[in-house]
């Protein structure tokens, strides 16, 4: 006999192919794909699954090392997704949403696990540490092994915040609107100070 919480996890599980249903879903905004979920539509669910969970993996790894944490964490926030399904509210940009959301209930897992308080968990230092490549996004140049080098030594001397925000608007090609978003800040003008404020110590660290 399978009782209710099996059920769940069961339903839980969606196909990740290529679908003729989801295919049409590449061509619509995320307000559309959204509201189709939210009216029930399986094939705009898995096309939300499919996209971002991948996604949300990178981001939650970047918050905490536990893997078992952010599994969790990203199966938590689909089968509660489902479970809401019909009383959702409208979302613009879907990936913003859901990193917003991954990231709170990281946080709040991390607050129970370590018996503080919400306000007290912050990003870890080594927190959305940055990778310096030829194929960075974060910053087009081709450079020497040196110049990379320190590169990458002066990105990750910002402050973890800063980190997160170039990630999110280089890597993620997020608007700042996103940004602020995912980030909770109440204005925008915040999200492009916070960016504009790392670019400028970047700059200085460089010099220096």
């Amino acid at each position: 006999m399978v009782n209710k919480s099996q059920k769940t996890k069961i339903s839980f599980v969606v196909p990740l192919t290529h679908s003729e249903s989801t295919k049409i879903f590449e061509k619509k905004s995320d307000l559309e794909v959204w509201n189709s979920f939210n009216k029930g539509e399986e094939a705009a669910f898995n096309y939300i699954y499919r996209c971002y969970t991948p996604i949300l993996f990178n981001f939650g790894m970047q918050i905490t090392s536990n893997v078992d944490l952010v599994k969790d964490g990203i199966q938590n926030l689909f089968i509660d997704l489902r479970r809401k399904r019909g009383t959702l509210s409208e979302v613009v940009s879907i990936k913003s949403y859901l990193l917003k959301s991954l990231q709170r209930d990281l946080f709040r897992t991390m607050k129970k696990e370590n018996s503080q308080s919400i306000q007290s968990i912050e990003l870890p230092e080594n927190a959305f540490l940055i990778e310096v490549s030829h194929e960075t996004k974060v910053i087009q140049m081709e450079s020497e092994n040196e110049i990379n080098t320190q590169l990458k030594q002066a990105l990750n001397q910002l402050t973890p915040k800063q980190r997160q925000a170039l990630i999110l608007l280089y890597e993620e090609g997020m608007s700042y609107k996103e940004i602020a978003e995912v980030l909770e800040f109440n204005q925008v003008k915040t999200a492009r100070k916070l960016v504009y404020r790392a670019i400028e110590s970047l700059k200085q660290l460089l010099k220096n």
